[in-house]
């Protein structure tokens, strides 16, 4: 779905910033901002331009770059019909964002899911436990320094008992 031009020159009016790029990406406006300013931007883009609907959060993990991780979300309009992605830089050692529970109640399961594969942590959202892999699962399967071959068992391993 392509953007308008008017919602895109309004975000980019309204959000931009010396600190918030704003572009176009694949028909879809694209806001980088930094961590600090991901709660207060959100929050505008659904109480005065109406992204209603959150669609998702994700990570992408670039090892060999500092900040490491983007932290990628979409929101959806659905008076406007359009979407916006918004994405903002954490580093390694602080892997850490607000969360957005506040506003949309569903980024509750999806920032867990972003929290269990990719070790993002989501200041503010207290239920941060396992919601695809088991607890005791350890590391975190979709970042790059994830050992691919690694296996995890479920229960210990146990050899069969001898037959008597």
């Amino acid at each position: 779905m392509t953007v308008s031009a008017p919602i895109q020159a309004t975000i980019r009016e309204q959000l931009g910033g010396e600190d918030v790029d704003v572009s176009v990406s694949h028909g879809m406006t694209v806001l980088d901002l930094p961590p600090a300013r991901l709660l207060a931007t959100v929050r505008r883009l659904k109480e005065e331009l109406g992204f209603d609907l959150f669609l998702d959060v994700t990570a992408v993990d670039w090892p060999q770059r500092e900040p490491r991780f983007d932290v990628v979300y979409h929101f959806y309009s659905t008076a406007q019909r359009v979407r916006v992605r918004v994405r903002t830089r954490v580093t390694e050692a602080e892997p850490a964002v607000d969360t957005l529970t506040g506003l949309y109640g569903s980024a509750r399961y999806m920032e867990r899911e972003c929290h269990e594969m990719y070790g993002i942590d989501f200041r503010g959202n207290f239920d941060l436990r396992p919601i695809l892999l088991y607890e005791g699962f350890v590391g975190h399967p979709l970042r790059k320094d994830y050992p691919k071959r690694r296996e995890q068992w479920l229960i210990p391993e146990r050899k069969p008992e001898p037959a008597s």
